[in-house]
């Protein structure tokens, strides 16, 4: 977050804003597509300013984050070699395409082994965006694309939104302190599950 620390404090501005709730899906939707920030930011704050309705929040930036997933699947899909230039510039062509190396072997094996990796990776702290694009450009089934998409950002909002419900403000500064860590370990996992299913061999 520290290399981004104006979007951040933006975003933490937008969450204050009467229209927050449509500022929550236009970043969630920009975030699984391009933008930098992650919509937690915002629907923490949101979570705790209003308790009641931290569900209705985190099916917002759900729903969002969905359609932009969409889109970028559907840029990487079709769009790649146009945009490559573009995301080399932003610093992020090398892990799209680390990832998408790693999609190549796993799709080849069984498309729905793609599903275990896109699942984890939702909860790590590499952008979504990222998996977006690998998975358009490789060329994952739209099914298990969009159910992996479900479950792991899914699991991220409603999590958070049930931790800061029930924990309040102390569960936020609990979040902020830990996120890191619980991202980074998840990071670990995910690479082991890479490597499992890449190891495994085709499926019988």
């Amino acid at each position: 977050m520290k290399l981004f620390g104006p979007l951040y404090q933006r975003a933490l501005v937008w969450s204050r804003h009467p229209k927050a709730p449509a500022l929550l899906g236009g970043l969630s939707f920009a975030e699984a597509i391009v933008f930098p920030v992650m919509p937690e930011v915002m629907l923490a704050p949101m979570c705790l300013a209003q308790p009641r309705r931290a569900f209705r929040f985190a099916g917002i930036s759900l729903l969002f984050s969905l359609l932009g997933a969409v889109v970028g699947y559907l840029l990487g899909h079709y769009a790649y070699e146009v945009v490559k230039p573009g995301l080399a510039a932003l610093g992020w062509l090398t892990r799209i395409e680390a990832e998408v190396a790693d999609l190549r072997g796993i799709v080849a094996h069984s498309p729905w082994r793609a599903f275990w990796l896109l699942v984890l990776a939702g909860f790590t702290p590499i952008p979504l965006k990222i998996f977006t694009w690998a998975s358009g450009i490789v060329g994952v089934p739209m099914l298990p694309f969009l159910a992996a998409m479900l479950v792991g950002r899914g699991k991220r909002v409603y999590l958070l939104a049930l931790v800061i419900r029930v924990g309040g403000e102390r569960a936020e500064r609990a979040l902020h302190r830990w996120i890191e860590h619980l991202g980074w370990a998840a990071m670990v996992l995910l690479a082991a599950l890479v490597g499992w299913l890449l190891l495994r061999g085709p499926a019988a």
